[in-house]
């Protein structure tokens, strides 16, 4: 029974393929488009999942689609008729695209399988978009029994919901629905900080710890008031979401009594201290879902999804509260982690196969992405005339290794590529943590972003404790711990003692496991900057040639594709494409 998932039209759009469900592939479109966040129908994942799994998109056994689109529509229309005549702009702007293609999604989809695959489906299945989540987070995880919270913007109508996973079965217990949403409240402030809304959050929570929370309390007086019962309820009069174009209004700006930050302008501290504000804010209401669903469930282990799930503060603090005893996050918890859950919502519950409990989750470390053979590296660095060697593994590591402990800056392209937005070692750009003025180096002349963003540590399971102070691993880089030695490696360590640690496990990413080792034996510590394999804006490289060209194109020292190495220093005749940047857009 090969089931295959499907996200797209609003953001991130992606692919899912399951073969008696076990994930086969799964890959966003922006990988193969070079096209951050793409929303269109995702035709390259799909052919990549059919081809990783050797067959034609005739021997899909059903389609299933992430969420349903009258229920959404519906959402939206309900919404124009209570602010009119507000919205209008608005409306007039959303309501071509919906007339035309999206009010009958069934008939759009089935036209783009026809034009793309010369296959039409007799038949798509749609799941609710929160189903979608939780079932990407309970059906993946390791857990027989699991309370599961969804976080995001809106799907239909639910913005947060709750759940109970129990073997094969998902229970939904109760949601918060649209306009109240934690994850617009979050993007509207992002927004405001002068970020780009489902893109921007994660800036906003880097740049958190650099502010004080002064406006916390005036945000919970003014703009959200959190209940005892974990609920919450939004002041809609502060939000341009209802009935414009833009998230924040001017009571918005009045109310703290400065205009919305323009993009690329300076960072006051004022941005500073709101961004502290509303990160704590978001960190006691989940905190407050989470000791609600705790109640409701008895459960020792919760499982998260959704946009807000990728928010690795508020996980941290999570954990450290002992809420519940395992947590378990979702690595593709956005929209493109939509496509896995609604294949994984249609196997279990509605063609009610039993669930194998896998004790180190489902998702094999994520890398469900496309590889490369050594013929095809090799094709590529012929195609741009560049001197390579290839090497055999252990001479590939212990060489890569020495070129770290130099401070030299490694591009690291192996194996399949990482699902989700976060590079886990197989698309990862890595560095000597040890190193002087390395943070600020990577940032500005390899990444080409702003310079308070924080990098992120590896470390091989065995050493973790020795850094850092979580009670939990985690391998998806996903939770936030306390430094111990916050003088040690102050390129990983954020302004306020933290990391966003990922742990290798020897099982999961061998290869970056035994690289860690190697550098060890030269620095003294398994522990090395893992940042992903990209400049700003651009999405983590896909296939050997995005690698080069990021390569070539930014002051990386080396890459290492596979066991293949190229240097700058053997390369001396690389010239810079000025233009190579232009292409993508400012995120």
């Amino acid at each position: 029974m090969r089931i295959l998932g499907i996200s797209c039209f609003y953001h991130d759009s992606a692919a899912a393929l399951l073969e008696d469900g076990v994930i086969v592939a799964a890959a966003q479109e922006e990988r193969f488009s070079r096209v951050k966040g793409d929303e269109r129908f995702p035709t390259d994942s799909i052919r990549f999942c059919l081809d990783q799994a050797g067959i034609s998109i005739d021997q899909v056994d059903e389609i299933v689609f992430y969420e349903k689109p009258l229920l959404k529509f519906e959402r939206i229309i309900e919404t124009y008729l209570n602010v009119v005549p507000a919205g209008l702009i608005s409306y007039l702007t959303a309501m071509p695209s919906w007339l035309q293609k999206k009010l009958n999604q069934k008939k759009l989809l089935k036209s783009e399988f026809k034009k793309n695959f010369n296959f039409t489906p007799a038949h798509i299945f749609f799941s609710a978009h929160h189903l979608s989540h939780a079932a990407s987070a309970f059906y993946a995880s390791p857990f027989e029994k699991a309370a599961v919270l969804c976080l995001d913007g809106v799907g239909e109508w639910a913005t947060t919901s709750a759940w109970l996973g129990d073997g094969s079965k998902l229970k939904s217990l109760w949601e918060i629905k649209f306009p109240h949403s934690l994850g617009l409240l979050y993007s509207t402030f992002t927004h405001y900080c002068g970020f780009k809304i489902n893109s921007g959050e994660y800036k906003l929570m880097g740049l958190a710890p650099f502010g004080k929370p002064i406006y916390a309390d005036l945000i919970k007086q003014k703009i959200i008031r959190l209940n005892p019962d974990g609920s919450y309820w939004l002041d809609t009069t502060y939000f341009g979401y209802l009935d414009d174009l833009v998230s924040t209004t001017k009571k918005f700006e009045k109310l703290f009594q400065m205009p919305t930050r323009k993009p690329e302008s300076a960072l006051t501290d004022f941005y500073k201290d709101v961004s502290a504000s509303i990160q704590q804010v978001l960190n006691e209401a989940v905190l407050a879902l989470a000791r609600r669903l705790k109640q409701d469930t008895g459960a020792d282990s919760i499982c998260l999804a959704g946009g807000v799930a990728l928010n690795c503060v508020a996980n941290g603090l999570l954990v450290e509260q002992n809420i519940f005893e395992k947590i378990w996050v979702q690595p593709a918890a956005g929209d493109a982690g939509g496509a896995l859950g609604a294949a994984l919502a249609l196997h279990y519950l509605k063609n009610g196969h039993q669930r194998i409990i896998n004790k180190s989750d489902d998702m094999q470390g994520a890398f469900l992405g496309p590889d490369f053979s050594d013929q095809q590296i090799e094709n590529c660095l012929r195609k741009f005339n560049l001197k390579f060697e290839k090497l055999d593994e252990e001479i590939t590591l212990a060489a890569t290794a020495k070129m770290l402990s130099e401070s030299k800056i490694v591009g690291w392209f192996q194996g399949r590529m990482e699902y989700g937005p976060r590079a886990l070692g197989s698309r990862s750009i890595l560095g000597n943590p040890l190193a002087a003025n390395i943070k600020s180096n990577m940032n500005l002349k390899i990444k080409f972003r702003e310079s308070f963003r924080p990098f992120a540590p590896i470390v091989i399971d065995e050493q973790y404790d020795r850094y850092f102070s979580l009670r939990l691993k985690n391998e998806y880089m996903l939770l936030i711990s306390k430094v111990k030695d916050t003088d040690l490696m102050p390129a990983i360590t954020h302004v306020d003692g933290t990391a966003r640690v990922q742990t290798i496990f020897k099982q999961k990413n061998k290869k970056l496991y035994r690289l860690l080792q190697h550098f060890e034996k030269l620095s003294g510590h398994a522990v090395l900057i893992n940042t992903s394999f990209n400049v700003r804006s651009e999405p983590i490289v896909c296939k050997p040639e995005d690698a080069i060209n990021c390569f070539l194109n930014t002051d990386i020292d080396s890459v290492v594709l596979g066991n293949f190495i190229v240097t700058k220093m053997d390369n001396p005749q690389i010239k810079r494409d000025s233009k190579w940047h232009e292409q993508f857009r400012l995120d």
